[in-house]
Order: C-alpha cells, then structure tokens, then sequence
C-alpha cells in the first residue's frame, strides 16, 4: 500500500530474538454464547496453573460482558477498555505477572511493554485470547505480538462464532447450515486449517476493499491538492510584496481578447457582429467607451482585439495616474487581488465537496466518476480563475480615493493643535486610528508613516 499509493519503498525489520510464540488454529463455535462460555474455561484453565493471560476484545461492551462473566467465575481479574487513561500503563505492565488476567480492547495499553516474571514464563508465558477476528489482519497481529516480545515463550489463540460481524458479512447461514447437517453438539470447539484460511480470506478481500477506497479518496484529494498549489503560489507572490501592476495588464488584456472571442466569430462580417453581446461582457468590467461599427479602426476580429486591449490598458493607466504615490496604487492591486483570491477559492472548495458528494451518481450512467470528477473540477477550476480576473480587475478600475478630510480630524490625528498646558490624563479616542502604512489622511496619497505619520 505504501509502495503503490505514496511510492515509498518498505524494508521489513527482522525482530531481535527468534518469536517462540505459538500461534494455535481458530476455535470455532456456532453461537456467541458458546464461544464466550469456552473463553472463560481456557482463561480458568491457565490461570490454574499461573499462566498469565491477556483477553483481547474488539469492543468495550464485549470486555465488560466478559468481565462479569470472570466475576462470576470468581477469577480476579483488571479491565483495561480506554477509560482510564492514566491507569493503562500500569495495568499492562502488570499483565504478565504470573496468575494475572486481564482484559482489553485492541486500543488498550498500546506501545506499552508487558514484562514476565520467572514463575510466568516457567507456566508457559502470556497467553492471549483474542475473542473475535478483527477486518484487519494487521490489528489480529498486534493483539498476537504482545506476547512472545524479546524471545519470551507464549501462545496466542482466537475464539470465533458464526454469529461475529466479519463471519456475517460471508455467509456464516451457510456454515450454521452445515454444522446442523453434521449433528455437530452444543459448545463443541471446531478447529481446521481450512476454516482459518476462510476466515483469513474474508479478511483480505475487507483489507482489499479499505485498500481500494483509500486509494480512491487520495486520486480525488489529489484533484484539490493540485489546485491548491497554484492558488497558494499565486497568494504567495501576493504577500511576498511583488509589485503585481504586470499581472494586472495580463488580467486586463486577457478579459478583453476573451470578451471578443465569445461575442464574434472568425468568419463574421463586420455588419454579423454582435456588438450588444461585446458590451454586455466588457464593459461592466472594463469601463471603456460602448463599442460600436464606428468606433472600429479596422473591421478585423484580431484587430479589434488588439484595438480593445490598447484603449483598455490606457484607461487603467488613466486610473493610475489618480493616486500620486505610485506605490499607493500597487498596494492597493495586491489588496484587492488577494481579497478576491481567498473570497473566490473559498466558494470553490465548497463547490468542488459538492460536486464530490453528487458524482458518484455517474456510476449509474456507466461513466467513472473519479473521471468525471475531475473534467467538472478543472472547468469549475478555469471558471473559478476566470471569475478572479474579472473581479480584480471590476474592482481595480471602480477604485475611488477620498481628496477631502476635514482639517480638526487631521489635526486630532497628528496631534498638531495638542497645547502643551492641558493637564495630561487618559485621552479618549474619537476618530479611527491611523496605522503606519495606511494611506494618509491628509489626502497627499502617501503613507501614513511617509507624510503626516513622521512627526
């Protein structure tokens, strides 16, 4: 799995002392009832002789149930199901003293080392009962590793019935079915090689199935992730301060070929183009004169691009000449441009988990829907960077800056009329304060800190 969906190489560790484990074939019962029955006789069995023994449950229901089943019994014995955290530790340690039992979930007590004392591994070491198979051989696995650790003497075993989720989900009926059929009596223990195989199988085709889904949300998390880099590059020369006028000019030629190449066609005449639909798309974002048959220098489609470009690059220049400081109008595109980016990629990411949830539908249509995933993504991705420019640059050339600011708040801002002889004490303040890089108030188109900010 690694290999395959992260492509990382996995080097498998040989273990530090040969495992002595004995890993005994799967117990098999008809009814839950008589599995747990056989788990309290072998946990009685071992912890007569002073075998310690570690029940492994998958759910904290089970321990507990299991639990009241030892009490009865009269077996001393700890629960460990994730309740009491700060008590894990200790419990497990204690789990391989001689004549101990103990009880836990497969999350209980892990990356916690269970010592034997010499009497215990004289009894055989710690044996582990697992009471149900989990859908991940990987977790049956660690349950069997936490005895036999450093070259340890140990066994492990799994206690199963046909009426356990995972032998449902393969047909466990028909197994019910054939144990009637062989007369086979109550609580009694089944053990085949080919019944483990089975269940092992069942296991595989689950891990196969998680394995698949996996995979298959990381190709759709991988649609976004691409995405993502090329917003986040672009925020990223935003903030770094670049000046962005050049991205702008891009953004405002690119609407204006655009707008062209929807409206008219290559083959139309001038008297077929559709002018109202031209004006419809660009001038709401560019504020250029209405286009019209008289206004066109030369009756070429790539002429009238060209034409377009130049009166809008010029208007855009005129809207630059209105700040004095130059470096007013820059901080202003880098402003609005990152508003606009954070505004538009945010309604994307909406967009793009709905889409999410719904396509899936397509399987139905005989279509892949990781497919179709991503064609709708990338054209709502286009349709998104589209939407950016022509909001930038809508905003960008509708920009007012503010000439008149009257001269007492100018005066209460710099504190120029302050007089020296007024007894000094807490001063409430009645106008919105000034940061350093803010434009002036004063109406100079400086900065803040560059103009009336200095003194």
């Amino acid at each position: 799995e690694f290999r395959d969906i992260y492509g990382m190489d996995v080097i498998e560790i040989p273990t530090n002392m040969p495992v002595i484990r004995k890993d005994l074939q799967d117990a098999v019962y008809k009814t839950r009832k008589e599995k747990l029955h056989a788990i309290v006789e072998a946990v009685k069995e071992a912890h007569a002789k002073g075998q310690p023994v570690l029940v492994g449950t998958i759910t904290i229901e089970a321990s507990e149930e299991i639990s009241r089943m030892l009490t009865k019994s009269g077996i001393t014995h700890k629960v460990l199901n994730a309740k009491f955290h700060e008590l894990e530790a200790e419990i497990v340690a204690d789990a391989g003293v001689h004549g101990a039992v103990t009880i836990a979930t497969n999350m209980a007590g892990r990356g916690t080392d269970i010592k034997l004392d010499d009497e215990a591994r004289a009894a055989g070491g710690l044996k582990i009962i697992g009471t149900e198979r989990h859908e991940s051989r990987r977790i049956d696995n660690q349950l069997r590793g936490r005895s036999g650790r450093q070259g340890d003497p140990g066994e492990s075993k799994f206690y199963i019935s046909l009426q356990d989720d995972l032998m449902r989900l393969f047909g466990s009926e028909r197994l019910i079915g054939m144990f009637n059929a062989l007369g086979i009596p109550e609580n009694q223990e089944i053990e085949h090689k080919s019944l483990t195989k089975a269940i092992e199988s069942a296991q595989k085709k689950i891990e196969n199935n998680n394995f698949g889904i996996r995979k298959n949300l990381l190709e759709y998390d991988q649609v976004m992730n691409e995405q993502r880099e090329i917003i986040y590059e672009e925020r990223r020369q935003v903030l770094s301060g670049e000046s962005m006028r050049d991205s702008i000019f891009k953004m405002i030629t690119d609407i204006a070929e655009n707008a062209v190449d929807i409206s008219i066609s290559d083959e139309a005449d001038i008297e077929d183009w559709d002018f109202g639909e031209l004006n419809a798309l660009l001038l709401p974002t560019i504020p250029i004169r209405p286009v019209n048959t008289g206004r066109v220098l030369k009756p070429k489609k790539n002429s009238l691009k060209q034409q377009l470009k130049e009166e809008a690059v010029k208007l855009y220049e005129t809207k630059e000449a209105e700040f004095p400081n130059p470096e007013a109008m820059r901080e202003i595109e880098r402003v609005i441009l990152l508003k606009v980016i954070d505004r538009k990629w945010m309604d994307h990411i909406d967009d793009m988990e709905q889409l999410r949830q719904g396509v899936g539908l397509q399987a139905y249509g005989q279509r892949d829907p990781l497919v179709e995933y991503k064609l709708s993504g990338y054209e709502m991705f286009d349709e998104m960077t589209q939407n950016i420019k022509e909001e930038t640059v809508r905003l960008l050339f509708h920009v007012r800056i503010e000439q008149k600011v009257e001269r007492e708040q100018v005066a209460k801002v710099t504190g120029t009329n302050k007089d020296d002889s007024v007894q000094k004490g807490p001063v409430k303040r009645e106008t919105e304060k000034v940061y350093p890089n803010d434009p002036c108030p004063c109406g100079s188109g400086k900065k803040y800190k560059q103009c009336c900010g200095k003194h």
